[in-house]
């Protein structure tokens, strides 16, 4: 089992956030340390979801529409496609639940298309039945993925490859409460975030400070940090991931 999962988290298709040591990082934020999960939870772009599932739906082609009326998202189409949805939906306030409490964020809209992105996924129910799947004290709780089947499937279904443009303001920096999107680096030289997972910095800004410039910073914590500092103070395991399932979810604040 722990070999099978070591073979599955090399085809991830999700991202690493950032790494909690201080250090000069350019291509490589996560520096020596890959954050891959841990050998009990299965990754989202498994292998035995594609073992398993393969004969019980065709994959969406780039033709077919998600409910919102999208087509599935590529590299091709993200920014005409965000940029579309995010006119359409100006909503700047989210509200992420969890067994904890509720955490408020506000998102920029000097970031129209990582804004957009997290409004589409929210209105596709993408976060239900994920989790805040990595925890750091005084550094950053992760959120968006989990080890069930069905959010690979969500993954699929909404755009399997799509990456978001980099959307970096030298004038922001993480500070307390700041939201980022993750992002894979390897062969990421345009520090491109990957769509479907999120982490709110929780740290003193000396330990952001390797982060600024490498990640979108595309919102903020307004309410809540209290929250967050009690998941990112939870039991968890070597590879970072709460002993306990922290699940989240994520809808559009009036």
């Amino acid at each position: 089992m722990r070999c099978f999962a070591l073979i599955t988290s090399l085809f991830l298709l999700a991202c690493n956030g950032p790494n909690a040591r201080e250090k000069n990082i350019s291509s490589a934020p996560s520096g020596d340390k890959q954050i891959d999960l841990p050998d009990h939870h299965v990754g989202p772009d498994s292998i035995q979801d594609n073992a398993n599932g393969g004969n019980a739906k065709k994959q969406m082609t780039s033709n077919q529409k998600t409910s919102d009326g999208l087509p599935t998202l590529t590299q091709d189409n993200v920014i005409p496609l965000l940029t579309e949805y995010g006119k359409n939906h100006p909503q700047n306030r989210v509200l992420i639940s969890t067994q904890f409490g509720k955490i408020k964020i506000k998102l920029f809209e000097e970031t129209p298309l990582h804004r957009a992105n997290f409004l589409y996924l929210i209105q596709q129910e993408y976060f239900t039945n994920t989790f805040f799947h990595r925890i750091v004290p005084n550094f950053i709780i992760q959120g968006g993925n989990s080890d069930l089947r069905s959010t690979p499937k969500k993954r699929k279904l909404l755009g399997p490859k799509y990456r978001i443009p980099a959307e970096i303001n030298p004038n922001r920096k993480h500070t307390y409460g700041t939201l980022s999107g993750a992002k894979e680096y390897r062969e990421n030289p345009d520090k491109l975030s990957a769509p479907y997972e999120f982490f709110i910095f929780c740290g003193p800004d000396v330990s952001g400070r390797h982060l600024n410039g490498n990640y979108t910073i595309f919102g903020e914590v307004i309410q809540g940090m209290d929250v967050v500092e009690t998941i990112a103070n939870l039991p968890a395991d070597q590879g970072e991931w709460p002993k306990s399932n922290v699940y989240i979810e994520l809808s559009v604040d009036q």
